[in-house]
């Protein structure tokens, strides 16, 4: 079942076009990754769907006009936003108790997933004692306990570094394939997005539009193995093909 579809979605900033017809789908229990050069609109995109910003074309989840943006979407920034002065459990909870949960009832509903992300006997720590990887998966934590339609994931490792991005890419795929969340990410990396997605959406340069849509059609869990490694080197490629066609000069793997 289409959960979110995009048709012909356009932002301008002024003189500044930086949507140019955007055009897509996300599916139900479907992991679906937004790639394209920085500065593409990438995140101007997911502003649209939260309604930070007002733009042009239609909008549609579950097949009605979407209106009412906080009630579908659970937003997780590039950066974890935890707030220092607060202890991870609170920090975690901060999404229901924004909703109306009181603090309570918001710590009973966080506390049991502490262990399943990696986070238990941190409760009570304040968030400066995390690592980087302990921080995001905090931040995680705080987005899915929120029990939306739909994830929005905005490059959230990007600020980490090489091993600890590679670390939380593979434990999200592991949790994704576990609850099979419906997802929506903003990543300029390539592997991270054949490693995590069902399909991808790959965009071209400012003013953005999609050039390609790519299937993953990759077994999960998506252990290492050489087989898989082949496959998915091919994927990246053929990704990496379609944006110096669309004018790509330069697009890192990282």
């Amino acid at each position: 079942m289409t959960r979110l579809e995009l048709r012909d979605v356009r932002k301008n900033f002024g003189a500044l076009e930086v949507l140019s017809g955007i055009s897509m789908t996300v599916d139900d229990g479907e992991f679906v990754s937004i790639l394209g050069p920085s500065g593409a609109g990438k995140s101007t995109l997911l502003q649209l769907l939260t309604g930070a910003i007002a733009g042009e074309g239609e909008m549609r989840f579950d097949g009605a006009p979407l209106d009412d943006h906080g009630r579908h979407f659970a937003f997780m920034p590039q950066r974890d936003a935890l707030m220092p002065w607060r202890r991870v459990i609170d920090n975690a909870a901060l999404g229901l108790e924004v909703q109306g949960v009181r603090r309570r009832a918001a710590r009973e509903r966080v506390a049991p997933l502490f262990a399943e992300f990696g986070l238990a006997g941190f409760e009570r720590a304040w968030p400066a004692e995390l690592s980087g990887g302990m921080r995001q998966r905090a931040a995680l934590l705080r987005t899915v306990v929120q029990q939306r339609d739909m994830l929005l994931l905005d490059e959230p490792f990007g600020a980490l570094d090489a091993l600890t991005r590679t670390a939380m890419q593979r434990w999200l795929e592991k949790m994704w394939a576990s609850h099979r969340w419906t997802a929506l990410l903003i990543t300029h990396d390539v592997r991270e997005a054949v490693l995590l997605s069902d399909r991808i959406y790959v965009l071209s340069e400012r003013p953005a539009r999609v050039v390609a849509e790519v299937a993953v059609p990759l077994p999960r869990p998506r252990t290492e193995s050489a087989a898989l490694a082949r496959e998915a080197a091919a994927i990246e490629a053929s990704i990496l093909d379609t944006l110096l066609g669309a004018g790509r000069t330069e697009f890192p793997i990282v």
